[in-house]
């Protein structure tokens, strides 16, 4: 219990530092209303065209009597939604964070540099065409991870009563984590940690990442939030990262030199005393 507060302290502590860092958040709005766009568009033609997507997958039932006919398509038509919804919160952050990728990157690098004890923060030393390429590659591979959960989920939600109860909490549980996996990426892949690495290291404190990532996951279902949570949640990240590797963290909400730097600029570290 201790650790899923903690978890949950870490997304509080991103939103109030990009609170504190208003014109950088501005910037961080543009990729999540971008990619909210694009998957608003899909969604929205999923709705409009799913009846006939689903009737066109399956002919076999076209010579059923009413009311079944109506009663099963409409059915898979809903349930088609909801795992295009589910994926659709899955997929988010990683086309999100993809779209935004130098911004994030440089927003994270202000927050190790705002909480470091010695105000630095680590680089990869990659060019940005080879940082995007891995971080391209390794959402891919995430996102076909998470596929493949939501397929075992939707079919597990067609169980009578275990697939309306406890199907959904599972559903969250897992959203939360491939949320945290892609967020703390950012962070995790500047100190070189690769994706088997990450994944390790996010499993060996499961409750802290469930803190963290499933109230994000959760919010991220109302409309439009995800666009406002999206810059907080990558500084929150990036604490998250730093307590899943032991780095010594000063507290993120204390003032410090630097702090009121703006993130879409990095500033260099700071000048020994």
């Amino acid at each position: 219990m201790r650790d899923l507060g903690a978890g949950f302290g870490h997304l509080l502590k991103g939103q109030r530092w990009v609170a504190r860092h208003g014109k950088s958040y501005g910037f961080g709005l543009l990729p999540g209303l971008i990619t909210l766009v694009l998957y608003a568009a899909a969604l929205v033609a999923l709705a409009l065209w799913g009846t006939d997507l689903v009737a066109w997958a399956t002919p076999f039932a076209d010579d059923w009597s009413s009311p079944w006919l109506g009663l099963f398509r409409g059915f898979l038509t809903a349930v088609l939604f909801a795992l295009a919804l589910l994926l659709a919160v899955l997929t988010f952050t990683a086309v999100t964070l993809l779209v935004g990728e130098p911004f994030y990157e440089s927003l994270s690098e202000q927050v190790d540099r705002d909480v470091s004890p010695d105000g630095t923060a680590p680089e990869s030393g990659l060019p940005l065409l080879r940082e995007l390429w891995i971080s391209g590659r390794d959402s891919l591979r995430i996102l076909v991870r998470a596929a493949v959960w939501g397929v075992l989920l939707f079919a597990c939600g067609l169980i009578p009563v275990v697939g309306q109860t406890v199907v959904p909490v599972i559903g969250f549980f897992v959203t939360g984590f491939f949320l945290t996996e892609e967020l703390t990426a950012v962070a995790l892949q500047r100190r070189g940690v690769v994706l088997r690495d990450r994944l390790a290291l996010l499993r060996s404190r499961k409750t802290l990442v469930w803190g963290f990532g499933t109230p994000l996951g959760v919010a991220f279902l109302v409309p439009f939030v995800a666009v406002f949570l999206m810059p907080g949640a990558v500084a929150g990240a990036t604490l998250l990262a730093r307590e899943l590797l032991g780095e010594e963290t000063r507290d993120a909400d204390a003032p410090s030199d630097n702090g009121s730097a703006d993130p879409a600029v990095p500033s260099g570290p700071r000048p020994a005393p």
